[in-house]
């Protein structure tokens, strides 16, 4: 990502969360928002086209849109991300519940997903890290660091091991 856009990418992913949200998600760390607040969240993110949203819950946040495997509509999620490089790094939590949330199972049926972060759109090919990839362990303690703990949190809340999906983008 060496374009102009590219830059500017590279500036969106590395800017820090205001002081406000960030003390917002130390404090109701290691809880979920309630889920009109992360709808509301959402909503707002996608019909802002990027430029509230971003970093409104404490957390960088992303838009993740996914093709639904039974209905082939596109299905838009916000999901809290951490950076390794060329990829993004997002976590299958669903807040600890034991499924994991709708669009992991849209995206391993159809590994080629939209993402949003801020005002850029890229697209990307998700690839699921299993937890007995060698990675798994660092790429756990990146995500759980980016969003102060909750991770951790969600694991103690569910029998099954929370799966991470690492998405290779490239600009839309």
């Amino acid at each position: 990502m060496t374009t102009t856009t590219g830059v500017a990418l590279r500036q969106t992913l590395a800017r820090r969360p205001p002081w406000l949200g960030r003390t917002i998600n130390r404090l109701t760390a290691p809880h979920s928002a309630p889920g009109r607040v992360l709808r509301a969240h959402r909503w707002l993110y996608d019909r802002s086209d990027g430029r509230v949203g971003q970093l409104m819950v404490g957390v960088p946040t992303l838009l993740l849109r996914t093709t639904g495997r039974r209905t082939g509509k596109r299905r838009c999620s916000a999901v809290s991300y951490a950076v390794d490089g060329d990829r993004l790094i997002v976590a299958a939590s669903n807040s600890g519940a034991d499924q994991p949330p709708a669009w992991f199972y849209n995206l391993r049926s159809n590994p080629s997903v939209q993402i949003q972060v801020g005002r850029h759109h890229l697209s990307g090919i998700a690839a699921v890290v299993e937890s007995t990839t060698p990675d798994y362990e660092r790429l756990w303690a990146l995500m759980n660091a980016a969003c102060n703990g909750r991770y951790d949190a969600y694991q103690t809340l569910t029998s099954r091991r929370i799966e991470l999906v690492a998405i290779a983008v490239k600009e839309a």
